[in-house]
């Protein structure tokens, strides 16, 4: 397959320095996401207290809520820094590219929107120490696979992260992209470029591609797609690598840095969706997690991109993992994810709802509940911890087996990417 060559493809280092320079002229002819003049959609959305709250106990289940974080976007790009700005009044956020073009749009943003608590600076990722901050959250979203060197890259960060700070990392994922690598490998043999006459060629050309192919399918999902700057980011980029999983933890453990969790972990679990039906669940119940996210991904086979959340492998606090064992749990306080959405008619027999994340994109995930965890579902406000809800929902002691259901349940909301924790609470008694 095209993509495992993309994987396994390691540039010379004495080719470094021409590749980088390569990869900053073409982000400063084509900046990548497009630029954008407004931000007032963003800015109404997390507008929301509910929502920031979430947010921030996706990444720290196990640490107290606070809204000034020292934040790195590392590769801003023309908005992401401006957006984080944005998203976090309080928090002092550092945007950094090496793009002059991509600086000189988030600055434009900056202007805009009065964001005081945002600093710029044009700057390549493996020069991030001379800042000299370091910082609580690093947002590097789709721009280590395109380093020359991913590995220095990755280290340079893990260098500037708090010892109890948390990352949040992007990087493709190869089978999804099989289609966009074999139009990459076309468009090498036929030298098409990154210039204007040669893209609107290559989308009048895409427009005939055969029902079926590879890409096909990606282009339909994905309209954007057809746009001059997002076609070149994904098929004339100079510098492209994907990482299965398996390469990805790899990756990761090289970076000095331990997985926490997928930022959405339906897609990647054995137990959700089709993946908890199939007559191999229980095999695969038996591997390691790395392994069982591994199989997970062949099984679907469509992931274009594996996003993630980190942490330094000497991190005091531990990987902020959460106990279910135990009883522990009682006392998590579990938040809503925000904008998900709970189905009410047209359900499958037993069903009093059905709970969807419309951040996935694959149509099996979805968890359908009956009357009670309806109640208990309904009875989530931010607020009450999951013992302080068993309370409510049970007239008198509940049993174990009542017991094991709602600990069951709760889990499930988690790994359905329906609700994330916050463990810093009173204890509840039951």
């Amino acid at each position: 397959m095209s993509a495992n060559l993309h994987i396994s493809q390691k540039e010379p280092r004495s080719s470094f320095p021409s590749v980088a320079a390569e990869v900053r002229d073409f982000y400063e002819h084509y900046p990548y996401p497009r630029p954008v003049e407004s931000l007032e959609q963003y800015r109404k959305r997390w507008q929301d207290p509910h929502r920031r709250r979430a947010d921030y106990h996706l990444f720290w289940p196990v640490r107290p809520y606070r809204e000034d974080p020292a934040i790195l976007v590392a590769g801003c790009g023309t908005s992401q820094a401006a957006k984080h700005a944005m998203r976090w009044p309080e928090a002092q956020v550092t945007g950094i590219d090496f793009s002059a073009t991509s600086v000189s749009c988030t600055e434009a943003l900056k202007q805009k929107y009065n964001l005081d608590n945002l600093q710029l600076h044009q700057l390549p990722i493996e020069r991030v120490s001379e800042l000299g901050t370091n910082f609580d959250q690093i947002v590097c979203t789709g721009v280590l696979h395109h380093l020359s060197d991913p590995d220095a890259g990755l280290k340079a960060l893990r260098d500037v992260l708090k010892p109890d700070g948390a990352m949040h990392l992007m990087v493709y994922a190869p089978y999804g992209r099989a289609g966009i690598y074999l139009i990459q490998d076309f468009c090498k043999r036929l030298g098409i470029q990154p210039t204007d006459e040669d893209i609107r060629d290559l989308i009048s050309a895409l427009r005939g591609l055969p029902l079926g192919h590879p890409l096909e399918s990606l282009l339909r999902q994905a309209p954007d797609f057809r746009e001059p700057a997002a076609l070149a980011d994904a098929l004339l980029h100079p510098q492209d690598r994907a990482y299965s999983v398996p390469q990805f933890f790899d990756f990761i453990q090289r970076g000095g840095l331990t997985f926490g969790r997928w930022l959405k972990q339906a897609p990647y679990s054995a137990h959700c969706g089709v993946l908890a039906q199939i007559p191999q669940t229980a095999r695969m119940a038996m591997l390691t997690r790395p392994e069982q996210y591994a199989a997970v991904e062949l099984f679907r086979g469509t992931m274009v991109c594996h996003s993630a959340i980190v942490y330094r492998d000497d991190d005091p606090g531990g990987s902020q993992r959460l106990d279910f064992f135990g009883d522990a749990w009682l006392d998590y306080v579990p938040l809503r994810v925000p904008d998900t959405v709970c189905v009410e008619e047209h359900l499958p027999p037993g069903a009093a709802a059905v709970l969807i994340n419309p951040a996935h994109t694959y149509r099996d995930l979805i968890l359908p509940i009956d009357s009670d965890q309806k109640r208990w579902f309904d009875a989530i406000d931010g607020k009450r911890s999951i013992g302080a809800i068993v309370k409510r929902a049970f007239a008198s002691e509940p049993t174990p087996a009542q017991m094991n259901r709602v600990h069951t349940f709760f889990g499930q909301l988690e790994e359905y990417d329906q609700v994330v924790f916050n463990t810093k609470t009173e204890r509840t008694k039951i």
